[in-house]
């Protein structure tokens, strides 16, 4: 399966300025956006054994969900159609049915993927048993991925990075810093015995701590865990022009890309929490880049 050979291990890049410098860090960015061109970031690493459970099952159709700029059902729908294996996406919202679609879900449509759109009151109702046996009866028996496609499967990929940095690095780091939206890739990280630092995109996100801790099923993941609430820039798929400006500065004084419904906010509360004086001297800090990059022309426009 050519997405399997994705380009592994992704680049550790060391990103110094006079922010690292006055807070006395080292800091590097592990470029997973890197890794393939379409399924990039986490999604590549969370999607990887599943497909190729897909593969070894027999199964001609997968179906998972997400919302109209899903990073998840952008990379599922990717790797459907790289893989010959049909998608279904379940989106959030009906109303969107008959609007113009996103570009995320322009290009899942364009990829093969088919949509269906629902109540987000039946939305809510995606993690319900009964409810995804319906699905199951109504598209014919897919094999079914999570939201986000965070899975035990995707903790098992996630947590393959942590050996990559430290190959890399030569250590493990103090912190690893996560964008949260779903919770998989901190609790793969964590899963791995991981240090997290975890920056939830979604307004009144403090309710992902327990998420993430369940997905762990690590006793000891609590202590190894901390949740920064307030950069969500008013909850997911929102930003402000000092988001934009931000990610702008970034990308012109290191040469990468950022965008602006995760990566931008989590490497924006990262350096808030080095000018607060967070860290102490010394520590070192990799904040993993999530791909997702072809949300951000919307911001630009």
């Amino acid at each position: 399966m050519d997405l399997l050979s994705g380009a592994l291990p992704s680049p550790l890049v060391p990103l110094k300025d006079s922010w690292t410098q006055d807070a006395g860090i080292s800091l590097y960015m592990k470029r997973d956006d890197l890794i393939h061109p379409l399924v990039s970031g986490n999604k590549w690493r969370k999607l990887k054994y599943a497909l190729a459970d897909v593969h070894r099952s027999g199964n001609a159709t997968i179906l998972s969900f997400g919302g109209a700029y899903s990073n998840h059902l952008y990379a599922l729908a990717a790797a459907g159609r790289l893989t010959g294996i049909s998608t279904i996406g379940i989106v959030r919202g009906e109303e969107l049915a008959g609007k113009k679609r996103s570009d995320t879900l322009a290009f899942c449509e364009a990829q093969g993927m088919k949509l269906h759109f629902v109540s987000r009151e039946s939305y809510r109702l995606r993690y319900n048993r009964d409810y995804l046996e319906s699905l199951s009866r109504q598209f014919g028996k897919p094999y079914i991925i999570p939201e986000g496609g965070t899975s035990t499967m995707a903790l098992e990929g996630v947590g393959e990075l942590a050996q990559e940095v430290y190959d890399q690095l030569g250590r493990h780091p103090d912190y690893y810093t996560v964008p949260v939206g779903s919770g998989g890739t901190t609790a793969g990280l964590l899963s791995a015995g991981q240090q997290v630092l975890a920056f939830p995109v979604l307004k009144n996100g403090g309710f992902l701590k327990e998420v993430i801790l369940d997905l762990a099923s690590d006793h000891s993941a609590h202590l190894a865990l901390s949740l920064f609430t307030d950069y969500h820039f008013g909850g997911y798929g929102k930003w402000n022009p000092e988001l934009v400006r931000f990610i702008l500065d970034f990308r012109d004084r290191f040469q990468i890309p950022l965008e602006q419904i995760y990566t931008g906010k989590m490497m924006y509360g990262l350096y808030d929490l080095m000018s607060k004086g967070f860290f102490r001297p010394g520590t070192t800090v990799v904040a993993l880049h999530t791909g997702g990059l072809q949300g951000l022309d919307v911001a630009l426009r």
